[in-house]
């Protein structure tokens, strides 16, 4: 009920007031499981398409946002549980990965729809990323769902990572067909084939998107990326100080 009533508010507010388009509907199956395995580019990802859908779609999303303390912590996890999202304890010896496949394999069994990103973190720059094998790929294997391919379109320019408030543009959501994975069915324990199947969603995933690829996991191009400005900061710092203190000797001539 809470579900219908966020979906209603927040969905339809969503709707009127960006206007999102979407194709590939069709590939939605009207009953049943099945995994919807989407790039992720903003925030917002988890709230526009599940908005364009008839169905309940639900997501994963990292336990802090269901324990924050205060009232606006019981308020932000009351919202993400409103939306049909689930928390997801990232800590232990193998993380987020566990997490996911039990948290997967419950939706699935009571036959309702799964949302992963298999990058399996929001991408820094707008590209798409090489995907984890180790949610996505066992979820498909372990539970016979078919995972359905989903592009979300121009959602970072609607809300930029660290931006508060949204920008009036129009995104879009592309669907497409159902992938079926039951050839692998009891090899969820070799590596190899987990990283086919992920690989063969990102393809598709690709496909409908137009992003460019990068083979390697996005948490390791955030890496890159928050050291490139660490080091341009300290040599920027240190160019600096070395201008006030060439100025300096000049000033004790």
């Amino acid at each position: 009920m809470f579900y219908g009533a966020m979906k209603v508010s927040i969905g339809g507010s969503l709707k009127l007031a960006f206007r999102p388009w979407v194709e590939g509907l069709e590939n939605i199956p009207a009953e049943g499981p099945a995994i919807l395995a989407s790039n992720h580019l903003s925030f917002s990802d988890s709230f526009f398409l599940p908005a364009v859908l008839d169905r309940k779609v639900t997501f994963i999303a990292k336990q802090e946002y269901f324990t924050s303390p205060g009232v606006k912590g019981k308020l932000t996890a009351a919202f993400f549980k409103g939306v049909g999202q689930l928390p997801v304890d990232r800590s232990g010896a193998r993380g987020a990965g566990e997490a996911a496949v039990k948290s997967g394999l419950d939706v699935l069994a009571r036959g309702e729809l799964f949302g992963i990103y298999p990058e399996g973190t929001r991408s820094p720059d707008g590209r798409l990323y090489r995907g984890k094998p180790g949610g996505l790929a066992r979820v498909a294997l372990l539970s016979g769902a078919p995972v359905i391919p989903v592009a979300m379109i121009d959602t970072e320019k609607v809300q930029p990572p660290g931006k508060v408030l949204p920008k009036m543009v129009r995104p879009g959501i592309r669907i497409g067909e159902p992938l079926d994975f039951s050839r692998y069915h009891g090899m969820d324990g070799d590596r190899f084939i987990l990283r086919s199947v992920t690989d063969e969603v990102m393809y598709k995933i690709m496909e409908l998107s137009g992003q460019e690829y990068v083979d390697i996991y996005a948490t390791a191009a955030k890496r890159q990326i928050a050291d490139e400005a660490k080091r341009k900061a300290e040599e920027e710092k240190a160019a600096k100080a070395a201008g006030l203190g060439k100025a300096s000797d000049q000033g004790g001539k």
